[in-house]
This record gives structure tokens, C-alpha cells and sequence, in this order.
């Protein structure tokens, strides 16, 4: 197993639950380095002094809060330490909250928590406490001296401790100008969920490949081979039309649909587009909730 990026523990009431905190997402793609076109050499990024011009040695940099444009206030490492919350080993869990409630837009980046030595029969209990409950653990956590809103909930066996956005990071949707529920029409409505209904299947999130990745890491495998690349022509962008017909476009969808034939779909999908089907496969899976779909979406 990789080594944790944190040790400590779970507090809720009395009880105390040691863990380790392993990543749950990893970074697959492709990465590249920045190259000197002329000889292919790696290029080297410096930090500039924007006065003098000349490189600053990281011995003699300094932080500056950039209070109005072109004015600083500069901050010693002692007093950034002072504003640092303080280091705690352990995740105090101050409440416990629907999942359902909990807007997907907070959810950022998960970690799995591993139990402790010791500490496997409590661990459980917690996690089917909050399985069956359908609750999140809310709490504060600091890692790398960074503190953070997070939430603990149950995935598959294991409990997951995700970082979250606090209130004042997501951006306010009402300052978008967004069409009001009474733009729509009843019967545009119902064709919409029927083409949804139509095009209702399982969540099965291993059918679903990286294309951008395997079409690079193509690429750099033809490249190596010496192989000439074929690019495509530039895009042009398409000259608007105007409003659409938008009833028309769902006639035609339903109609292309059901042309490609029902016959050839699984049964459960043919069931799911039936008028009346309330709920698809996915929705009756023991991870139905909104919240802990995301997480399953992230950490799969």
C-alpha cells in the first residue's frame, strides 16, 4: 500500500477512531515539459525580479498581499504561522447531515480513510451507521498546514473523507441570466422526458474511456516510430440560424431512436423508456443518493 498522506483520527462524541488517508483519484494523462524549440533542451522558469530584472534566489523571496493594484503588504513566515489554524491530528466531526442535502457543487477531492490497528470493528460500525442513516460527518480537517471543510461518508466498504468547498467559494447562480420554469411548455416537456426515459441506462462508469488520452498517447507513439501525424483541417465555426425549432428537433430524435429499433436494446433499458417507468436501474442501486453518486463518480 503507498504511504499515507496523513495519520490521525475520527472524533465523533467519545469515540475515536484511528485512520491513515490514502489518495482516492489518481492523475492518468499524459504530462509534458516546456522544450527549446531550437535544440529540444528543457527550459528552466526563474523568478524575476519585474524592477530589476534579474533572477531572485528563493533565500530572498518574501509573500505580499496585494492589498490595492501595484501596493503590498508582506508577510514574515512567523506571522503566516501565527494565522495557520492549528496542527491537529485529529478529524472532529461537529455534525451529522443528510447527504441529500448537501449541494454536489461543495465536493471537491476525495481520500480514502484506512483504519488503524485496532480499530477495524469501530470503523465499521461507523460506516454502516452512516450507510444506513444516509448522513455525512461534517469536520474540519488540516492537511499540509491548509484547513479544510470536509465530509465523511460511506462508499462501497470503505469510509471517504472528501474536501470541501466552503459557502463563500461557489459563486452566487442567481447574478446568471437563466431562462424562469415558466419558459417552458408543457408539451416540449414531455417529449424531453421521454427522449430522457429513451435514453435512460445503468450507471456503469468503467464503460466510459478517456478518448483525449488514447488518441494523444497515440499520437506520441507514432511520433516515437517516426510515423507522419495526420491533422485535421481547422474548425469552422457554424453561422447562427436563429431560434430553433425545438419541438421539431425532439420529434426527430425520438423518431431516430426508436428507427435504430427497441428490439436491440437490454430489457432493462426497454423497461426504463416505458411511460410510467418511475425509477431506472441506477436509481435503484444502494448508492442512489445524489451526494454519494458523486463521490463514487470521483473515486471510481
Amino acid at each position: 500500500m503507498a504511504r499515507a498522506l496523513w495519520k490521525g483520527s475520527i472524533s465523533f462524541g467519545l469515540v475515536t477512531i484511528p485512520i491513515e488517508l490514502h489518495r482516492a483519484v489518481r492523475d492518468v494523462r499524459p504530462h509534458f515539459r516546456m522544450l527549446h524549440a531550437k535544440d529540444k533542451s528543457p527550459v528552466r522558469f526563474e523568478r524575476v525580479c519585474q524592477r530589476e530584472n534579474k533572477a531572485v534566489p528563493w533565500a530572498d523571496l518574501v509573500r505580499g498581499y496585494e492589498y490595492e493594484k501595484g501596493k503590498f503588504v508582506v508577510l514574515t513566515k512567523e506571522e503566516l504561522a501565527a494565522a495557520a489554524a492549528e496542527r491537529s491530528r485529529s478529524l472532529d466531526i461537529t455534525e451529522f447531515v443528510d447527504e441529500e442535502a448537501v449541494d454536489d457543487r461543495f465536493f471537491d477531492t476525495p481520500y480514502y480513510a484506512v483504519p488503524g490497528r485496532g480499530a477495524e470493528r469501530a470503523y465499521a460500525v461507523l460506516r454502516e451507521a452512516l450507510r444506513q442513516t444516509g448522513k455525512l460527518g461534517v469536520a474540519k480537517l488540516v492537511l499540509h498546514d491548509v484547513q479544510h471543510l470536509a465530509a465523511l461518508g460511506a462508499v462501497e466498504e470503505a469510509l471517504v473523507v472528501t474536501l470541501m468547498r466552503f459557502d463563500d467559494e461557489l459563486e452566487d447562480v442567481s447574478a446568471l441570466k437563466l431562462p424562469p420554469s415558466s419558459a417552458v411548455r408543457p408539451r416540449e416537456l414531455e417529449m424531453a422526458k421521454s427522449l430522457v426515459a429513451q435514453l435512460s441506462e445503468a450507471w456503469k462508469p468503467e464503460q466510459y474511456e478517456d478518448d483525449y488520452r488514447t488518441s494523444l498517447m497515440k499520437v506520441i507513439r507514432a511520433k516515437l516510430k517516426g510515423k507522419p501525424i495526420a491533422t485535421p483541417p481547422p474548425e469552422r465555426e457554424e453561422a447562427e440560424t436563429g431560434v430553433i425549432d425545438l419541438m421539431d428537433r425532439l420529434k426527430q430524435s425520438l423518431g431516430q431512436r426508436a428507427a435504430r429499433g427497441a428490439g436491440s436494446r437490454p430489457a432493462a433499458s426497454r423497461a426504463a423508456a416505458r411511460p410510467g417507468a418511475s425509477r431506472t436501474a441506477a436509481a435503484r442501486s444502494p448508492h442512489k443518493r445524489r451526494g454519494k453518486g458523486r463521490r463514487i463518480a470521483r473515486v471510481a
